[in-house]
This record gives structure tokens, C-alpha cells and sequence, in this order.
């Protein structure tokens, strides 16, 4: 077995927030424009933020999180309250964060976690825009929307998934055997990101 060098945390750092920036770009540039039923689209960057709490724990979660959604919330064309996507993604990033130390190595778990995140930030974006007077978030609006929406999160979520898990693989060896409240083991997902146990 290879002896690797300890994960950097500024490596860990710039991984996540590549992983937020490219998240941010897809979902402005790809998942916006694209045509589909219901006039949403898939929330790329919330299913990012849920993978990297995930993968890092709750403190990843909810940095990444705030972080994701304040970007959201300026970056055009962005016409809601501002605060509103760094609040539900701080929330859910860091309520994943706290569930991936309960993971096991089954390789289903990490998506229907990522399909319960996306579930949970949909549901709570539409309750916070009814609480502020959104007219865009009236009760018949959000029966409509919110299970399309929930509908898109979970078909994208494999595909977000395996790619923050590739990204952040080359962090697994050091976190063997390590383990604190705010860190989750990359190395549980080895077999999700396409690696063997051994070389």
C-alpha cells in the first residue's frame, strides 16, 4: 500500500470551492437554459454543496453552503431576496454534514442522502420565499414546482455525485483511520469514485 502524504486542508479548500465554481457556471450557462417541463431545472449547485458536506462534514457543509449560495443569490439573473439560497444551503449543507457521520459503505447511501438534501433545500427555499411575501412561492405555485423540481435534483444527482466524489478522491488515503465532528472519510466512497481498496 502507498504511504501518501496527509490531505493539505488548503488543498481540501480550493477543491471545494473549484467544485462550487464550476457548479455555479453549469447551472447559469447549461441547467437554466435548459427546455424542460414545468419551466425548472435541476439545482447543480445544491446538489454540489450536499455532495461536499457529504464527502468533508458539516463544517465543509456549511461553508461550502453559504459561500454556494451567496453566489446564487447575486450572480444574475438572480431575482429574489438576497440571503435566501445562503440560508437554505448553509442549513442543508450542514444538516448533511451531520448525517454523513451515520453513512455506511453501501454505495446507494450517499445518493438517496444527496436526493433527501435536495428535497429539503427545495422545500425550504419555497417556504422562506412564502414567509417573505414571494408571489412566485404561492401555495399552488410551490404544489406545482417543488416535486418537478425534486424530480430533476434526484435524476442529476448521480451524475454530480460521482464527479465531487473524483474530484475529492485524492484525499482519501490520508483520512484513514481519522475522524473528528466536523470530518467524514472520503475513503467510504472508494468504490463509488472507481478505486480499488489496494495497489
Amino acid at each position: 500500500m502507498l504511504n501518501a502524504p496527509e490531505p493539505s486542508a488548503t488543498g481540501r479548500n480550493l477543491t471545494a470551492a473549484l467544485v462550487i465554481v464550476v457548479a455555479l457556471v453549469l447551472q447559469v450557462s447549461v441547467a437554466n437554459r435548459l427546455p424542460l417541463p414545468g419551466g425548472v431545472t435541476p439545482d447543480l449547485v445544491l446538489l454540489a454543496v450536499v455532495a461536499l458536506a457529504l464527502v468533508n462534514g458539516s463544517l465543509t457543509g456549511v461553508v461550502t453552503g453559504f459561500c454556494a449560495g451567496l453566489a446564487a443569490d447575486i450572480i444574475p439573473p438572480a431575482d429574489h431576496t438576497i440571503g435566501r439560497y445562503a440560508l437554505v444551503y448553509c442549513l442543508i449543507g450542514y444538516v448533511c454534514g451531520l448525517a454523513a457521520t451515520e453513512m455506511d459503505r453501501q454505495s446507494i447511501v450517499p445518493f438517496l442522502a444527496v436526493a433527501l438534501g435536495a428535497l429539503a433545500g427545495t422545500v425550504l427555499y419555497a417556504l422562506t420565499g412564502m414567509m417573505l411575501g414571494d408571489p412566485r412561492a404561492s401555495f399552488t405555485v410551490v404544489a406545482r414546482m417543488v416535486p418537478l423540481q425534486v424530480l430533476y435534483d434526484v435524476i442529476a444527482s448521480p451524475f454530480v455525485v460521482w464527479a465531487v466524489l473524483r474530484v475529492t478522491r485524492r484525499y482519501d488515503r490520508g483520512d484513514r483511520g481519522r475522524r473528528d465532528r466536523f470530518s467524514l472519510p472520503a475513503a467510504r466512497y472508494r468504490a463509488m469514485s472507481g478505486r480499488g481498496t489496494s495497489r
